[in-house]
């Protein structure tokens, strides 16, 4: 067989080889760039529309603001209903967040227990969840090292999609106004005392109110007539009962007395720790923030902002300044916070705060309490304990109870009847006046009936 001729090599060298030709690679078109669709520019969010569509893979509105977006995704992609990480068990309770960013949905009063639920970092974050939500979800799957389910997907918060959640205000940038719709307590067959406050110390929606009574001149039994009529005159409303620092029995009794699809009554009675009564009252009133962020009105029935002052002047940080009495001036920060949340918004929904305050207890601390709340209030009921001796009830002192701006909230013949009344006080002895009074609405029907005697009968003898 002939083989090919090759060049001899010279002595020394290596033969020398043809070097192969390089391997031709096929010639492809470069891809064409992907083209968006041209979207006109309305402002930083519509910059990152695109992106946001690309990577998440849901169709935005036109001028959809970041609120919307997120609804939007939520909408079009957040099932997870039926997943085998689904265990198919509901929840329900109110979220606490911490803060390291974390969360638990608390399902016994407020408070936590073993049956918490544990809420990623992720899902506060993603969903803007805060203290106070009521929360409505599925858990997921646990495990045996775990201590706490893990919340897997959220049904709703403060009973509305989440859809609707991530657009409601911040409860700050609300618009507070004075109270200038009544929650009416007068309902038929009611003895004078509910008839008293709605015509003498008036109830608005937004009102900050304070009850102040010495030991057993009824104040517990007055609370309770209140949320009674609150309940049968305005059921729509959202009543919220906090005791602290309360008797066991007490709490039993008004769980008991006090019924109604939105009422809650939250407690913390006296032979727990000081920080149950702080961490309690914190949640209620983040709770009734997050509810008026909803346009909703809220009625709160603190008993009492003095044992709450207490509790606080426990557990605070001591800040080097004492008051009389042995009061911490920082102990005063967060009740004056709980009381200051009361107020009526302009946009729609209102937080409306009863508190009660012990005075004459014999603590000097109780008195310097009830002087710093003094001033913050709107309205001032004020019980006599010389009144509840007599068996005189309702033992309100009269002259001294009353509501800022009440012509706002009564009718021109309820004022003109107020007035009469007030000048009556000045002009002879209020024991007298009072009985007087009190025989008055114990002899009449209704207000209405009453305004127009009082218009007739001189009500000074």
């Amino acid at each position: 067989m002939q083989q090919s001729a090759r060049p001899a090599a010279a002595p020394g060298q290596q033969p020398v080889r043809p070097a192969a030709a390089p391997a031709q690679q096929p010639i492809r078109p470069a891809p064409a760039p992907a083209q968006q669709p041209v979207r006109p520019a309305t402002g930083e969010a519509q910059s990152e529309r695109p992106a946001v569509q690309d990577r998440f893979q849901v169709q935005i509105p036109e001028g959809a603001s970041p609120a919307e977006t997120l609804a939007a995704y939520i909408a079009q992609n957040y099932s997870l209903v039926g997943t085998p990480q689904d265990s198919g068990e509901t929840k329900e309770g109110i979220l606490e967040v911490m803060p390291e960013g974390f969360a638990f949905v608390r399902c016994d009063n407020f408070l936590p227990g073993p049956g918490d639920v544990y809420v990623s970092p992720a899902q506060v974050k993603r969903f803007g969840l805060k203290t106070g939500d009521y929360i409505v979800g599925n858990t997921k799957v646990k495990m045996p090292n775990e201590k706490f389910s893990a919340l897997y997907y959220i049904n709703t918060v403060n009973k509305l999609p989440l859809s609707e959640v991530v657009k409601r205000k911040k409860f700050e940038d609300l618009t507070p106004i004075f109270p200038n719709q009544r929650f009416h307590l007068e309902t038929p067959g009611c003895g004078p005392a509910m008839r008293m406050v709605d015509l003498l110390s008036p109830i608005g929606k937004g009102q900050r109110g304070m009850i102040v009574s010495q030991p057993k001149a009824g104040k517990t039994t007055l609370l309770k007539q209140i949320a009674k009529a609150l309940i049968r005159n305005h059921p729509s409303i959202h009543l919220i009962i906090l005791l602290i620092d309360e008797r066991p029995e007490e709490v039993t009794d008004m769980k008991e007395s006090i019924n109604g699809e939105n009422v809650e009554v939250i407690y913390s009675t006296f032979d727990e720790q000081p920080e149950n009564h702080k961490r309690v009252s914190e949640m209620v009133i983040e709770r009734a923030r997050r509810l008026v962020e909803q346009k909703q009105d809220v009625v709160i029935l603190l008993d009492s902002i003095t044992r709450l002052a207490r509790a606080y002047n426990l557990t605070i940080t001591a800040s080097g300044r004492t008051l009389s009495g042995g009061l911490d001036p920082a102990a005063l920060y967060m009740p004056k916070r709980f009381f200051g949340a009361a107020r009526c918004m302009r946009e729609g929904g209102s937080l409306t705060v009863l508190a009660t305050a012990l005075v004459e207890t014999g603590s000097r601390m109780d008195d310097v309490v009830f002087e710093e709340f003094k001033g913050t209030g709107n309205m001032e009921l004020v019980l006599d304990r010389n009144l509840s001796e007599r068996r005189v009830f309702p033992a309100i002192d009269l002259p001294k109870s009353g509501t800022r701006r009440e012509d706002l909230l009564l009718t021109a013949t309820e004022l003109e009847a107020s007035n009469i009344i007030r000048r009556a006080f000045n002009s002879s002895k209020t024991e007298e006046v009072v009985e007087r009074i009190i025989n008055l609405f114990t002899h009449t029907r209704n207000n209405a009936e009453f305004v127009e005697m009082v218009k007739k009968t001189r009500i000074v003898p």
